[in-house]
């Protein structure tokens, strides 16, 4: 097992102080959105065997079925599967979504074929992969996923009064759910710049307003002013009302799949995902917007997000998910307790979030895990954990 030295990304939504204070360092005053773990081309985590540090996507490289094991290489190809990550939200994040494994590789190889460069603004697809992802609350933390219902939408857009959104209003009535929610969804998004930034200060200042009373969407306006503080006069304000306000306590998850709209507005957490970059964005960023492709991508379907809290067996508490790239569980460990053997046919990776956490190995080197270290497990190895903390695992589906 190794200790991973891993890359902060200083985004700009990033919170200023939450990664430095689960670190337990002094915060730098610049914004650290994510603390990255695992391969990913783009951030790779480094190791050190002994001969000074060296990219863990390198080692992966040279050998890949002693370090995933082979059941991963046959499942995934020679690279690990998963990313993991910490992630600090200080304000929100671009609303967008994500391809399914179809889409991902059709629009790769269209992009490619038309010679797109990768590192393109309007470029959408950066690998042929899909980026199913899963967030797990470390503080409370508030976000936005999937489509309301479209009655509830229109009641959200009617109660704050401006007389623009009426259209809107009439078609979640009256169309039937995916067409209303397309035809909202569309309108708002292909509306003539200057017309739509106006109703989006009209909106935002009347959600602030409604958001400071004692209504029934109190908390949903307050959030949704909030993000307009963030974007004036983005459309994805307006975009943003059409989805479920969420707020997750400390241990519950969400599991966002392939077309659903999402983004998250604050708050720390654990996130595993596919190792995909591929987002398409749907407002809330001066990114590009690909409206066609976009529509292309999203799920016009409605409903109740579906919190996950994890299932306990034999003391390892797992979040149940639809896919087999990643898999995220948790252990807590008490003072005192017998230490808990680990294995895996698969790779993993171990991080701290609480207390302190000790991992044993018969071949390689003990290590102590503070809050926000992590190390990387190769297939194979057994370790034992002890301690008095909470430790994450991201591993993959055997």
């Amino acid at each position: 097992m190794d200790r991973l030295a891993n890359t902060v990304r200083p985004y700009a939504w990033g919170s200023t102080t939450a990664i430095p204070e689960l670190l337990g360092v002094e915060p730098t005053g610049a914004p650290q959105a994510e603390m990255w773990m695992g391969a990913h081309p783009g951030a790779p985590s480094r190791i050190d065997r002994g001969a000074g540090p060296v990219s863990l996507a390198e080692v992966i490289d040279a050998a890949p079925e002693a370090e995933l094991g082979a059941e991963t290489v046959r499942a995934f190809g020679p690279r690990l599967p998963f990313l993991l990550k910490l992630l600090a939200a200080g304000s929100p994040l671009s609303l967008q979504v994500h391809p399914d494994l179809a889409q991902a590789k059709e629009g790769f190889a269209d992009e490619e074929r038309r010679g797109v460069p990768m590192d393109a603004g309007h470029r959408n697809y950066k690998d042929a992969n899909h980026k199913p992802e899963l967030i797990c609350a470390l503080t409370p933390f508030d976000g936005l996923c999937g489509f309301r219902h479209p009655a509830r939408a229109a009641d959200l857009l009617e109660g704050l009064g401006v007389d623009d959104l009426k259209p809107y209003v009439d078609i979640l009535r009256a169309s039937p759910e995916e067409s209303a929610l397309r035809e909202v969804l569309t309108a708002v998004l292909t509306a003539e710049h200057d017309a739509i930034a106006d109703t989006v200060e009209r909106a935002a200042t009347a959600a602030g307003r409604l958001g400071a009373e004692d209504g029934p969407h109190a908390a949903d306006y307050a959030a949704y002013a909030a993000i307009a503080h963030h974007y004036p006069g983005d459309p994805g304000v307006l975009a943003a009302m059409l989805l479920n306000h969420i707020q997750l306590q400390p241990g519950e998850a969400l599991f966002l799949g392939a077309g659903i709209p999402h983004a998250y507005l604050s708050g720390l957490g654990v996130e595993l995902m596919a190792n995909s970059d591929n987002v398409l964005r749907c407002g809330l960023t001066p990114k590009h917007v690909d409206v066609p492709e976009l529509l292309r991508i999203v799920r016009f379907e409605a409903g109740d997000p579906a919190v996950l809290r994890p299932e306990a067996i034999n003391g390892e508490e797992t979040y149940e998910t639809p896919i087999d790239e990643f898999r995220l569980s948790r252990f807590v460990l008490a003072p005192g307790a017998a230490p808990r053997p680990l294995e895996a046919r698969t790779p993993q990776v171990l991080l701290c979030t609480a207390g302190t956490v000790r991992l044993a190995s018969a071949t390689s080197p003990d290590l102590t895990l503070a809050p926000g270290a992590s190390a990387f497990v190769p297939a194979g190895e057994r370790i034992t954990l002890s301690g008095d903390g909470s430790l994450f695992r991201a591993t993959v589906v055997a």
